[in-house]
């Protein structure tokens, strides 16, 4: 998986990242969960072979490959790792075969100490819902343990930085922030410890009235952020926001079995589709790609690996959800 293209053709000279190649193995499994596609076999084999190529010998990850297939940093980013952790959790929990699911276990069990050594919100997060894959597919306790120890540091960092109408765990909102509330839904619906989901309620709600204007979702714009006390940006805004409020939603539903949170999923994905805030619709149908970001002036039409993936995990997330119901309707 390419990092970056010019408009729909891949821009072969950018390279690839473990970030982009966890993104798209998790798509590859979710689409094989839902329709039982053989060719998400193959897709498969390819992301989790370059997530175990780019696993250094102590566990951690590179994140940047060139094309030529040299390695272009020393050390990856938090996020990336948190996100391999993710993908190779989900990948232990599938129907694929044996040796993909005990590749990816190895991946994820040498990779898993570096969240302990990490102050990263987001590799955090991303930890938990590996974690919860994984001990969905194999029980252990430990597992459960690490979820409940992850949380408890979310909820700290929760509390710390709550102050006045600032319900938030962090003193800013910057990039794929849904993941934060979204992780707590999830260890409260593995650990059931009231505390997650009180955290879980609290931040959502905060999100949700700072990026839901007149029923649109605007995400926090990266061209500035949000820092408490200041303004936030309401441009550029990115598809990973949409498909992370999307993901989010869908987990507090099944956390809460409250029904407002699935009709929120749906809202938000019309973001993707021309509900946003410049009308504009940002999935190339023609293509089958996502435009990379929606700014006050322009639309950035090219059509990278971030965001087009980010549009295929928020579209099968909702397939997902609407099984589920589905299932739950048969029962």
């Amino acid at each position: 998986m390419f990092q970056h293209a010019k408009l729909c053709i891949p821009k072969r000279s950018e390279g690839y990242t473990t970030d982009d190649n966890a993104r798209a193995l998790i798509a590859a499994v979710k689409y094989h969960q839902l329709k039982n596609d053989s060719s998400m076999k193959s897709l498969a084999h390819t992301y989790l072979a370059f997530l175990n190529h780019m696993q250094k010998p102590d566990g951690n990850f590179h994140n940047y490959l060139s094309y030529e297939r040299t390695y272009l940093d020393v050390d990856g980013s938090d996020d990336a790792a948190g996100r391999t952790l993710w993908a190779c959790g989900c990948t232990v929990k599938s129907s694929l075969p044996n040796d993909f699911r005990l590749v990816a276990k190895d991946i994820f069990d040498r990779g898993l100490p570096w969240v302990w050594k990490s102050i990263s919100l987001r590799f955090c997060a991303s930890a938990i819902l590996g974690l919860n894959y994984y001990y969905q597919a194999i029980p252990d306790d430990s597992l459960k343990s690490s979820v409940e120890k992850l949380g408890d540091s979310l909820v700290q960092h929760f509390q710390d930085q709550t102050k006045g109408d600032w319900h938030w765990f962090e003193p800013h909102l910057t990039y794929d922030n849904a993941r934060l509330p979204q992780a707590l839904f999830v260890a409260y619906s593995l650990v059931k410890k009231i505390r997650f989901l009180e955290v879980a309620e609290e931040s959502m709600d905060f999100l949700l009235k700072t990026q839901l204007i007149d029923g649109v979702f605007v995400p926090i714009g990266n061209d500035g952020w949000f820092k408490r006390g200041g303004e936030r940006a309401f441009y550029d805004q990115q598809p990973l926001e949409a498909a992370a409020m999307v993901d989010a939603a869908v987990d507090a539903y099944y956390a809460t079995k409250e029904r407002h949170y699935l009709d929120l999923a749906h809202q938000v994905f019309g973001w993707f589709l021309g509900e946003n805030s410049r009308k504009v619709v940002m999935y190339n149908a023609e293509s089958g790609g996502c435009y990379d970001g929606l700014s006050e002036d322009f639309v950035n039409r090219n059509q990278g690996a971030e965001s087009s993936i980010s549009y295929l995990l928020a579209r099968l997330r909702l397939e997902e959800a609407k099984e589920g119901v589905w299932h739950q309707k048969r029962i």
